[in-house]
């Protein structure tokens, strides 16, 4: 398939795909008169790349989640780890402003509830 119509089929604009093969994350396709021409299984590596951004890899740990074994089992507990350490902030976070939003206190840090949440958040 053309760059076009594989632009087309995952909702990524072509320039990404082209950055994506001058980055070696995705293999560099043959081409037809010119043209490049995608298998079929370059739609999954997109939509494969779309989640490794949207879990907040970086290119280059992109680039170790397609190659190294080793090396890619260790950044991905990092990540995780960090993954996990955001939903507990966002979690947190949920928390206040929900509070926050039926709390009747002017200063919501003075409040009790308040107060008490934030108690369990150091532990």
């Amino acid at each position: 398939m053309t760059i076009g119509r594989l632009a087309e089929l995952t909702g990524v604009p072509a320039s990404a795909i082209r950055f994506w093969e001058r980055h070696g994350l995705l293999p560099t396709p043959e081409r037809q008169s010119g043209q490049r021409r995608y298998p079929p299984e370059a739609a999954e590596r997109i939509v494969l790349l779309r989640k490794c951004q949207q879990a907040g890899l970086t290119l280059a740990q992109i680039r170790e989640f397609q190659e190294d074994q080793p090396r890619r089992a260790a950044m991905i507990r990092t990540k995780l780890a960090e993954i996990e350490q955001l939903m507990v902030d966002l979690d947190h976070a949920h928390q206040l402003l929900a509070h926050a939003l039926q709390c009747s206190k002017q200063d919501i840090v003075a409040c009790p509830t308040f107060q008490e949440q934030m108690a369990t958040w150091r532990r």
